[in-house]
């Protein structure tokens, strides 16, 4: 059985008539969420000294990786390399609300807000200070590194990711 989340933030209605996230505060972060942190390096950044959007995938995906060893105690490098899982992403995006700079302190924050049979969906929340810089959405789905197939999400991982989601309601 699939669950949801309720999102942790509203919308708001641009001139154009599209939908768009508004940020939240940290304090809206679930108590027991797991949140890590990172230096905003040059090797981030465009020449303007700005985080280059690629780079915060890449760092959202670091983040990932990170919460898989230290809260869920699951190796997510075994997980691909020894248990032959596949753990991409079928879908991303992004909602950028202030810019990333160099030199910046960013803390990370992902949530679960679905957990289906083979696929899970991530909300990663980007704060500087006191105010969310960028939300990453990210669907990520297990596949057989054999078969290039999707497969049931293991239970160790589902199991993690399930009790990991009800601590953070």
């Amino acid at each position: 059985m699939a669950s949801e989340l309720q999102p942790t933030s509203s919308t708001e209605t641009s001139a154009g008539g599209q939908q768009r996230l508004t940020p939240i505060h940290p304090r809206d972060v679930p108590d027991g969420a797991f949140t890590t942190r990172l230096n905003v390096r040059f090797s981030h950044c465009d020449p303007a000294g700005l985080v280059y959007t690629p780079r915060f995938i890449d760092i959202v995906n670091g983040v990932i990786e990170d919460f898989f060893i230290q809260e869920l105690n699951i190796n997510y490098h075994d997980m691909i390399h020894n248990r032959g899982v596949g753990l991409g992403y079928a879908k991303v995006d992004c909602d950028f609300f202030r810019p990333a700079f160099m030199g910046d302190r960013l803390a990370f924050t992902p949530l679960i807000t679905h957990l289906g049979r083979c696929s899970a969906i991530y909300s990663v929340h980007c704060f500087r200070a006191l105010e969310e810089v960028m939300r990453c959405r990210l669907v990520m789905v297990t596949t057989s590194l054999h078969t290039n197939q999707a497969i049931s999400m293991p239970t160790d991982m589902k199991a993690a990711l399930s009790a990991y989601r009800d601590n953070c309601r």
